[in-house]
């Protein structure tokens, strides 16, 4: 009476099991693709969101999708100049609130934010040492970005491409952990063109 059950509970166990393995071994593996993008998202997070759309949106077209003339190497140029000036330059602007509750936009100077209210006290957002350390290295993370972009490297410099996968590896962690680095010896309080905007009244 019990022989039916044993063979009927072992012909139901089998695909179960064989189940569990299938999961178990279709389960993804990081690959090198992932890495890549995931170290180029932290960068990206230290650039001014506006400047990294504008690029991202322009440059499939202005490189030809990697396929360049002398044009298109000309105008993605001019762009990669345009957007990395406008990366150093958002690091010298910051944002206030005034009385009205209207968020305003000034260039940091030595005497404070330019232009400005005159009823709003901007002394405090004064130009500092650290401006000039976190434009250094937002224009040196926007470079990795470049230079990790297929269609920059395909138009520029096509025989780069034997070297891109070791560089893949191993930019986006290195010049990840000396901007970490150097953020938290410079803290960034500003929160200028391009990045979010403070809510606390000045």
């Amino acid at each position: 009476m019990h022989f039916p059950k044993a063979i009927k509970t072992t012909y139901y166990n089998k695909p179960k099991r064989k189940k569990y393995l299938y999961k178990k071994m279709a389960k993804p593996s990081s690959t090198l693709k992932d890495k890549t993008l995931n170290g180029l998202g932290n960068l990206i997070r230290l650039l001014p969101t506006g400047t990294v759309f504008i690029y991202q949106f322009l440059n499939p077209i202005l490189t030809n999708n990697g396929h360049c003339t002398i044009i298109n190497k000309y105008l993605s140029g001019i762009l990669i100049a345009l957007c990395g000036f406008s990366c150093g330059f958002s690091c010298f602007t910051d944002s206030y609130t005034d009385y009205d509750g209207a968020i305003r936009y000034g260039i940091a100077t030595v005497k404070g934010l330019w232009p400005t209210s005159s009823s709003v006290d901007t002394s405090s957002y004064k130009i500092c040492v650290g401006d000039f350390v976190h434009a250094f290295f937002t224009i040196v993370v926007f470079g990795v970005v470049t230079i990790l972009d297929r269609n920059m490297v395909d138009c520029f410099f096509p025989e780069f491409e034997s070297t891109k996968k070791m560089l893949i590896m191993v930019l986006p962690p290195v010049v990840g952990a000396i901007s970490s680095v150097v953020f938290m010896v410079f803290p960034n309080k500003r929160h200028g063109i391009g990045y979010p905007p403070t809510s606390q009244d000045n």
